[in-house]
Formats: C-alpha cells, sequence, structure tokens
C-alpha cells in the first residue's frame, strides 16, 4: 500500500516507464467520468417529479430519486449482462419505483420513461475540470468516447455540453454491438479509429466495465475514483480528479 493510501501499481515501475511512451489516442468513457451523471439524473427527476404530480403518490422527492436510482442499478446490470432489452430497462425501472408507492398505471410508466429520456440530455452538468482538462489533451492526443449508453441519447449529452468538437470518434455500444467489458467493442474502436492498443488509454470510472475490459484487450488505463471509493484492485493506475491527468499525459 502506498503512503497516500492507495494501492500499489500493478506491475510497479513498469506503469511509470511506459508513461514515457508517447501515446496517440486516449480513450474515455462519458457518464460519471466527463458528463456528470449522478448531478444530471437528479435534476431530470426532479422535473419528472413536478410535471407529473408525483407529490400526490409519493412521500418527498428525495425519496422517489433514492428508489428510482437502486432499482436503475440493478436493471443496468442486467441490460449490461444480455438479460433484457434496452426496451424494457427504459420500462422496467419506472414501473418498478411507483408500484413501490401502490402507483400501477402503465400510461404514467410510458410517459416516465419517455420523457426521461428527453430531458436528461439536456442537463449540461460536467465534471468541474472536464473542459480544462479536454483542452489540454486535444492538443497532443487524439480523443474518442466508448459509451454504453444510447447512441441518440449519448449524442445529445455530447452535443449539449459542446464536448463533441474535442473528439474524433464517439463509439456507442449500439453501433459497436457489444458493450464494455466486452473485449469486442474495443476491438471495434481500434478499427474504427485505426489505433493501436500499445498507443492508447482508456479513463473510466467503472472497474467492472471500463478498467476490465481494457485490461481484457491490452491497454493501458487509469480508474477514474472521484469518491475515493475503497476497493482492493491492484490497478495499473488509479486518479481521483481528471486533472491528474496532466500530471502524467
Amino acid at each position: 500500500m502506498r503512503k497516500d493510501g492507495r494501492p500499489e501499481a500493478e506491475g510497479g515501475g513498469l506503469f511509470a516507464a511506459k508513461m514515457n511512451l508517447k501515446y496517440q489516442h486516449i480513450f474515455f468513457d462519458l457518464d460519471h467520468t466527463l458528463w456528470d451523471f449522478e448531478t444530471n439524473s437528479f435534476h431530470s427527476l426532479q422535473d419528472l417529479f413536478k410535471m407529473f404530480s408525483l407529490a400526490d403518490f409519493v412521500p418527498d422527492e428525495k425519496t422517489f430519486i433514492d428508489r428510482y436510482h437502486f432499482h436503475n442499478d440493478i436493471y443496468w446490470d442486467q441490460f449490461r449482462k444480455g438479460e433484457i432489452t434496452r426496451e424494457v430497462l427504459r420500462a422496467v425501472r419506472f414501473r418498478t419505483t411507483l408500484a413501490e408507492f401502490g402507483i400501477v398505471n402503465e400510461e404514467l410508466v410510458k410517459q416516465l420513461s419517455v420523457s426521461y429520456l428527453e430531458i436528461l440530455p439536456t442537463k449540461t452538468f460536467l465534471f468541474h475540470d472536464t473542459i480544462d482538462v479536454l483542452e489540454y489533451l486535444k492538443k497532443k492526443y487524439s480523443l474518442h468516447i466508448i459509451t454504453n449508453g444510447f447512441e441518440e441519447v449519448q449524442f445529445k449529452k455530447i452535443r449539449n455540453t459542446d464536448i463533441e468538437k474535442y473528439f474524433h470518434h464517439i463509439i456507442t455500444s449500439e453501433a459497436a454491438g457489444s458493450q464494455k467489458p466486452e473485449a469486442a467493442i474495443f476491438k471495434y474502436a481500434m478499427q474504427l479509429t485505426n489505433a493501436s492498443v500499445l498507443k492508447s488509454i482508456f479513463i473510466g470510472d467503472s472497474i467492472e466495465a471500463d478498467i476490465n475490459g481494457a485490461k481484457a484487450v491490452g491497454m493501458d488505463y487509469a480508474y477514474y475514483n472521484p469518491k475515493k471509493t475503497p476497493h482492493e484492485e491492484k490497478l495499473m493506475k488509479e486518479i481521483f480528479s481528471l486533472s491528474e491527468l496532466k500530471e502524467f499525459l
């Protein structure tokens, strides 16, 4: 364990040595890495709570949002594993949340599902250092995004936050026909961008989806852990803020 509390880097000094090699491509995750999903989703759900007068059925706004996120996490995990479809995911997370409060209303479920996906990508909260870091990196590297999100929604997020200009390619799981951590989406990204894994690095917030996916294809990576969530993983590189990328890239 290092003095700063982080686990020892995988491979010890190997990573530092590899840092001296000139990367050509940097691949980013989008949600929870560049785009502040939690803040944007919170404000979107607040809007829904008011629009559909959910206070008539639900004790309070916070309870509704907390329970939605609880169920959403479960169903997203099932979606990533291929156990449910996109269409099921979009509806069942609201259906199950409403059912907790004794609400059985398929029309309301449909309206919430559609409205959420319309409102969410209009929110524009990025992490505080996103733009500064992208401005710095774009001068030295080709930047790309690999995201498991829905294509239409993800592109709206990127355009509404005006960060599309920083990226050469935006790869979605829909376009690739596979999703992180499957090796196929990373291989698809390599082919599309004409990049080599040996000259590329991936930055993401999820050990399961982002880091394990990068490992599967032999790509260098940095685990973005802004909440300093404890873990037992031995990682190649861990950062607590995006600004730390400027220290080694």
